[in-house]
């Protein structure tokens, strides 16, 4: 068995060698992490602009997040976090938040429910994002290919409590004629206006410019996501 105190410098090393290797195949002027700077000094505006670079990194193959020393990171974020940003993504195995924006250990705040969809508990969750941990902003994230958005389209017969998904999200298959990929991008603005409306939390800290909501669309395909 090797010794982990060996290894641990040497799996570092070939993380190092592939982004090098990663960001010598394409350049892209894009500003540094944020967790590169102070997280709680970023505004909103700062903060929309540190996802949309983060992954332009992440469809590049240009993540920097991996560079990180993730023992460090751990202990830095063992007694407190400071996340800038928070998403609410659907529960989707194949969209990983952190991932899709180049973000790490305590960058983001994530809440995941299929659909993506604003419940009590959810606005609960992003409510103390805000309060308490002071994010710049909340992106409601949609994706290509929701299964929840077409089980709702359909409105077809499913076991055990999946039904439940379908209420939420009939407005966005109603206003979206039958078009799937049109459904999904009405569902995160309608969810994000959810958001933005229903918690007073919310609401406060958008009246005085401390937080912004926005919606997008992930695409699994190419990796890209486009802001609705």
């Amino acid at each position: 068995m090797s010794d982990p105190k060996v290894a641990m410098p040497q799996r570092r090393t070939i993380l190092r060698a592939i982004v090098a290797g990663a960001a010598g195949a394409a350049a892209f002027d894009v500003a540094a992490p944020a967790a590169l700077r102070a997280q709680s000094n970023l505004t909103p505006d700062a903060a929309v602009k540190e996802l949309v670079a983060g992954n332009i990194r992440f469809a590049a193959n240009q993540l920097t997040s991996i560079q990180k020393d993730l023992e460090v990171l751990k202990n830095r974020t063992a007694e407190k976090q400071e996340p800038f940003a928070a998403v609410l993504a659907c529960a989707d195995s194949r969209v990983p938040v952190e991932m899709i924006f180049d973000q790490t250990i305590g960058d983001v705040f994530v809440t995941r429910v299929a659909g993506n969809l604003v419940t009590p508990e959810i606005i609960a969750s992003l409510e103390y994002a805000v309060a308490v941990l002071g994010v710049e902003v909340i992106l409601v994230l949609g994706h290509t290919n929701c299964g929840a958005v077409k089980a709702a389209m359909t409105a077809g017969a499913v076991p055990g409590q999946i039904s439940a998904l379908y209420p939420p999200l009939r407005r966005a298959a109603e206003e979206s004629g039958g078009d799937f990929a049109k459904a999904i991008a009405i569902n995160s603005r309608v969810q994000a206006e959810l958001l933005r409306t229903s918690s007073t939390v919310i609401r406060e800290a958008i009246a005085k410019a401390k937080v912004k909501v926005i919606s997008a669309v992930y695409d699994l395909g190419t990796g890209k996501v486009t802001l609705t």
